[in-house]
């Protein structure tokens, strides 16, 4: 078998992968680039909130691989199984040898089906469900809007996880969808948060607080979960103090622990935790220059969202640009973070952030306040700029939805 040379390979065609493929042959379309990438379908993973709470659909979720690949880039459909950044090499699991200039690494964030026994065997039934699993997500509707009352449990994992706020989002719109059906006072609900807050910038923790107090939800800090026990509806969580918890439910929707795919801990790309490790500034990688990484593989420390790739985009492909023309990549990425928190149906907080932790709004209204027009932006406006704006390396700003504030 042949090998196969690109400028630019691109491990991933998720959301980062086709950004930065667009981005970079609308600056220049002679370059060879080539997407490494297994699966047929592409995600709008941010909606998935949404479909567990009944208010869009999977379908609608989902686009073919190649209707997205921008025109002139390689598709490989194969998956990265090592990566040599010595030879500039990438092998695959069909045995295909990649050679490259320049790396971008993209390839997502998979679950961690071994931190909590039980979870991968259960999930989709007997009343357990998760948002992160996409063959379960239909699931999560039919789960809330069936439910007769009892103990409905949300947690939150220790670990990396992508979109923090996630966990949180159904379990309001759950707690509004048990009050419409009429078993809310019978309800008891749980917020098994593994952290010691709700939120990781202070300034959205306040409003947070004050929202699970008005809505009646039990927030249990510290509590990890390790175990379900389907047969007796038990879920076992890992307290601070190093004791275990159990809890009985009727209900309970897991967010389960993230890591990156294990070929990037596996080889010299990968930091002691498993991601790739790169600046946070640059994107570019500490120890091999030719190489970047963005989204929720990399090391960087910021939210695990597509509002996080959108700004780190730009600054993958301009350092990558500047690196080809012999020169120093000066590109910052400063943080930028943005997590639609649904607080229920037609109320969001619209908590943007970046390494400073504090609050960066794009709308001039006070960002830690639930809104109407918040919820427009997350439900109608975010979904149409992913299509057809991100992922066509178009740019974007918040100024084309001032109309929303009106």
């Amino acid at each position: 078998m042949s090998n196969k040379s690109f400028q630019i390979l691109i491990i991933g065609g998720g959301a980062a992968g086709v950004t930065v493929a667009s981005q970079l042959m609308k600056k220049n379309n002679n370059l060879r680039i080539a997407i490494l990438e297994p699966s047929e379908n592409h995600y709008y993973q941010p909606a998935w909130t949404l479909v567990g709470g009944g208010v869009y659909q999977f379908e609608d979720t989902v686009k073919h691989e190649d209707k997205l690949i921008p025109r002139g880039v390689t598709w490989i459909k194969d998956f990265a199984e090592n990566v040599d950044p010595n030879q500039n090499q990438v092998t695959t699991k069909t045995g295909q040898i990649i050679n490259y200039d320049y790396l971008v690494v993209c390839p997502g964030v998979q679950i961690k089906w071994d931190s909590i026994t039980g979870f991968r065997d259960t999930v989709g039934k007997n009343n357990v469900t998760s948002n992160y699993v996409k063959e379960v997500v239909d699931y999560t509707w039919e789960t809330i809007n069936n439910f007769k009352g009892g103990t409905a449990i949300f947690t939150f994992p220790a670990g990396a996880i992508k979109c923090p706020g996630a966990p949180q989002k159904i379990m309001y719109m759950a707690e509004e969808t048990f009050a419409k059906n009429g078993v809310r006072d019978k309800t008891k609900i749980i917020y098994a948060n593994a952290t010691g807050k709700m939120f990781g910038v202070p300034a959205y923790c306040k409003p947070l607080e004050e929202i699970v107090q008005r809505k009646g939800i039990e927030v249990k800090y510290g509590h990890n979960l390790i175990e379900l026990k389907p047969d007796t509806q038990e879920a076992v969580f890992a307290v601070n103090d190093g004791e275990n918890v159990t809890i009985k439910y009727d209900m309970i929707h897991v967010s389960p622990a993230m890591k990156a795919p294990d070929f990037i801990s596996s080889s010299a790309i990968g930091n002691e935790g498993g991601w790739v490790d790169v600046d946070k500034f640059t994107c570019q990688h500490n120890q091999y220059p030719n190489i970047f990484a963005l989204g929720d593989a990399s090391s960087i420390p910021t939210s695990k969202t597509a509002a996080a790739i959108r700004k780190e985009a730009p600054v993958v492909v301009n350092n990558i640009l500047a690196l080809m023309a012999q020169q120093k990549p000066i590109d910052k990425y400063a943080g930028y973070a943005c997590c639609p928190l649904v607080t229920g149906y037609g109320k969001t907080i619209m908590a943007e952030f970046d390494y400073t932790k504090e609050p960066t709004p794009s709308f001039p209204l006070d960002p830690t306040k639930e809104r109407a027009s918040m919820w427009l932006v997350k439900r109608y406006a975010l979904p149409w700029i992913y299509w057809n704006r991100m992922l066509k390396g178009e740019p974007f700003e918040a100024d084309s939805w001032r109309f929303l504030l009106k």
